[in-house]
């Protein structure tokens, strides 16, 4: 019997129960990490994988690997358990939200959402957690911290819910089981193993549920005849009716129990032991002297071989492997889809199609303690991640903890610098580690006994290096051509703040650097001046709305769009600044129905990013990430967990990749990227090319009104800051026309520019699809009135 889950007839039968995910898979990609492995179900001849937010499949026969994400519809929300279903051919996934997911991977994926435990108030939310599935003659029996939820996969809908504490209270279940007529429940804090008679009708009453022994029980299983018990502590009983035999004790924190091939699969995190029906041992896994990991579940195939998930990257530094496959000769292979070394992020940099990130960071108050303080270094090149773990680095520089922030040479990819707490700032060239900057060999020096509050640094237009190193007389030091130069902040900062923290660095043209502090709010240096004078912007009187800067971004009319931790401001006048007499910033104030609204009032602001288009991509604490207009008027997307793939509202850091528009949001629970489509512009025209060329039937790219979707329309690249482009057929008729800064892909235009692209949908001036024929782009830049043709071939 398979399970036919048909729109229709679950959107009438579940309406207010059930949602269809989208998917996201033209525009966004996802950037995820497997290596924390939660969960394992099996097939014949496919492993199903659950990692922190994500599953994968592993077919065991061609050794494929498939990945299930948010980009095909799943919520990102922290997976406890899954199952797979091989009567109706569906993986069920089970959050620690109470969120259930239902999967079909057979054809196209499709996600179902089942909400009614999220959505039920009667139950408190921190015991919304699903622990287990249990399926027995199409019904899903569903361990969860409150009690039993029944699932009939017939029907397509709940059952009873049975919460089995005295009086009819929340237990914790950790596991169920059925067999001849009986149901078992696993249960945790003192409430032992229950019973009951899967024939009485009112199980719904506390009382129809006998506590076979007391005790704190992990799991309960039935295999053929035989029903067994585990307790938290690892002794295994043997039950008969609601007679107990203890049999023995499995050593070790019991990870995982598991049925699979008809055997038993009991991981601690140690080992993993698989016996046969009778509970007798057949083999034992233990971990590989080579690896210094913890399993966490495990199960075995068809063909015996057994499948082991493990902890991700922990604090201890210590490499990742994912889920690993045995083999008869002990030997093991390490399974994983590509990916960083964690999920969550903390900086993101993005370049020419390359991608730098760290998860070390600090806290919102910027403090260095516990966290992940070595977590290790992942880049993006070639299509692969390169993952460099803590204990990697650590053979090469001492004690390179808290990474927080990193710097591209914009004039040499390969040449990349990281900050760290602990030991000021390391140079990375082709993926090594080949140097380390402290105060030995520059003017970065540490706060005390070898500690460098190293925490931002920043590469400007020129190729200059630029450094905030807190808590010192001279915290703002230059990097360039061999040579390091700092500046004295003393005129306004106490280096003995121990809230003196800088989170952000901007340099204009005119070579002033603007930071952004905890307590001190906008700080400006004039480098170019004699004594390099020093002021800030962080009173109420200013219109700063608190003192904790987050943020900083200059467009490019050189403006600075300043984030803080209550919201966004503007400082449009940043040419003299230092002439003048009373300095403020200005909010921006929106029209919401008619009603003037600050924008991103008392939002806290952990990012902004300007494109090729002078539009912001502002990222938030709480709710998701916006993309606004270049004057912050029009909110072209707000993306959040609930209408993207982002798998949290939490956004860390965002970076454009400015060669092709790429967007990377780095979550707390996982990296996504957009693609918008959008590019920097060109110094000359002389790149510019137009592609699809030709533009043949098959493509289907003409007609689309939604210009904001790159992967519609015929595209032109290459293009500079501000020009003119003139479509026309081959006897000079004009059919569509486009100008810099004045045709947005936002405003619905036909032919619209977006920094250094340009987007057409294929349609004319009367707004009707053009015709086969060869067309000619006519380029323009107002500026050098550098000109260039382009020849476009349309067949239709």
């Amino acid at each position: 019997m398979k399970l036919n889950l048909h729109i229709a007839v679950l959107a009438l039968i579940f309406s207010f129960n059930l949602s269809f995910a989208q998917d996201y898979s033209d525009l966004w990609a996802e950037h995820f990490s497997y290596l924390e492995i939660t969960d394992v179900a099996n097939d014949e001849d496919k492993i199903y994988v659950a990692s922190q937010n994500s599953i994968f499949v592993y077919n065991t026969i061609t050794s494929e690997i498939q990945e299930i994400t948010t980009i095909n519809g799943l919520s990102g929300e922290d997976i406890t358990t899954i199952h797979y279903s091989s009567e109706f051919d569906y993986l069920f996934l089970g959050h620690e939200s109470g969120l259930i997911e239902i999967v079909n991977i057979q054809d196209e994926i499709e996600v179902i959402s089942v909400v009614d435990i999220v959505n039920k108030e009667t139950i408190p939310p921190n015991i919304k957690r699903i622990n287990h599935f249990y399926e027995d003659d199409g019904t899903i029996y569903i361990s969860t911290n409150y009690g039993i939820s029944v699932f009939n996969l017939t029907n397509i809908e709940f059952g009873d819910t049975y919460y089995i504490g005295s009086g009819n209270t929340f237990v914790e279940v950790t596991q169920t089981t059925t067999s001849n007529g009986i149901i078992y429940a696993a249960c945790k804090s003192g409430n032992g193993m229950k019973m009951a008679n899967l024939s009485n009708p009112n199980l719904i009453d506390a009382t129809q549920w006998s506590t076979i022994i007391s005790g704190n029980y992990v799991a309960v299983l039935s295999v053929l005849d035989s029903v067994y018990a585990v307790r938290l502590n690892g002794t295994v009983y043997e039950i008969d009716g609601s007679t107990l035999t203890q049999l023995f004790i499995i050593n070790g924190e019991i990870m995982d129990t598991q049925i699979a091939q008809d055997k038993i699969v009991v991981t601690v995190s140690t080992m993993s032991n698989v016996y046969n029906e009778n509970f007798d041992l057949i083999f034992s896994q233990t971990i590989p002297v080579d690896l210094e990991t913890k399993y966490t579940t495990g199960t075995i195939d068809a063909n015996g071989t057994i499948f082991i998930g493990t902890e991700g990257i922990q604090n201890i530094g210590k490499p990742a492997y994912g889920l690993l496959k045995f083999s008869n000769d002990d030997t093991y292979q390490s399974i994983h889809p590509d990916g960083p070394l964690r999920n969550d992020v903390f900086e993101v940099n993005a370049n020419n199609n390359e991608v730098w990130t760290v998860f070390g960071g600090y806290s919102n108050s910027f403090a260095f303690s516990g966290g992940l303080a070595r977590s290790g270094i992942s880049h993006f090149k070639d299509e692969q991640w390169i993952n460099k773990p803590y204990d990697s680095i650590l053979s090469i520089v001492d004690f390179p903890r808290y990474l927080s922030h990193i710097a591209i040479n914009p004039f040499n990819n390969s040449q990349v610098y990281i900050s760290s707490y602990y030991s000021g700032l390391l140079e990375v060239l082709d993926d090594e580690i080949v140097g380390i900057y402290n105060q030995d060999n520059s003017t970065i020096v540490p706060f005390a006994a070898s500690l460098h509050l190293t925490l931002v640094n920043h590469f400007d237009d020129r190729g200059v290096l630029w450094v905030a190193n807190g808590r010192v007389d001279r915290p703002l030091n230059k990097f360039v051509d061999g040579n390091w130069t700092s500046y004295d902040f003393l005129s306004l900062i106490n280096p003995s703040d121990s809230n003196l923290g800088f989170s952000s660095i901007q340099v204009d043209s005119q070579n002033k650097v603007y930071l952004g502090t905890f307590s001190y709010g906008l700080v400006i240096c004039d480098t170019e001046s004699a004594d390099a004078p020093v002021i800030n912007i962080v009173s109420l009187e200013q219109n700063m709305p608190v003192e904790d800067v987050r943020a900083l971004a200059l467009d490019r009319n050189n403006a600075l769009w300043i984030g803080t931790r209550k919201g966004l401001r503007v400082l449009y006048n940043t040419s003299n600044v230092f002439e003048q007499q009373s300095l403020s910033v200005n909010e921006i104030v929106i029209l919401d129905n008619g009603i003037p609204q600050e924008l991103l009032s008392n939002q806290l602001i952990t990012d902004i990013e300007v494109d090729g288009s002078n539009n912001k991509w502002v990222a938030t604490s709480t709710s998701g990430i916006f993309y606004f207009s270049p004057d912050g008027q029009e909110t072209i997307y707000h993306f959040t967990k609930d209408n993207s793939p982002l798998p949290s509202n939490t956004i860390n850091d965002v970076s454009i990749d400015n060669s092709n528009g790429e967007v990377f949001i780095a979550t707390d629970k996982g990296m996504v990227s957009f693609l918008s489509g959008g590019s920097k512009p060109e110094d000359e025209l002389k790149n510019a090319f137009v592609y699809p060329n030709p533009v043949r039937p098959e493509y289907d790219l003409l007609g689309y009104n939604d210009l904001n979707n790159i992967t519609k329309g015929v595209k032109i690249k290459g293009l500079t800051e501000n020009v003119n482009v003139k479509i026309t057929d081959i006897e000079g008729n004009l059919v569509a026309e486009a100008q810099s800064n004045v045709n947005q892909r936002s405003s619905n235009y036909n032919f619209a520019i977006d920094g250094g692209t340009g987007v057409w949908n294929g349609k004319n001036l009367a707004n009707n699809v053009v015709a086969t024929g060869v067309y000619l782009i006519m380029i323009s830049d107002l500026d050098s009135f550098e000109t260039k043709v382009l020849k476009l071939l349309i067949v239709r």
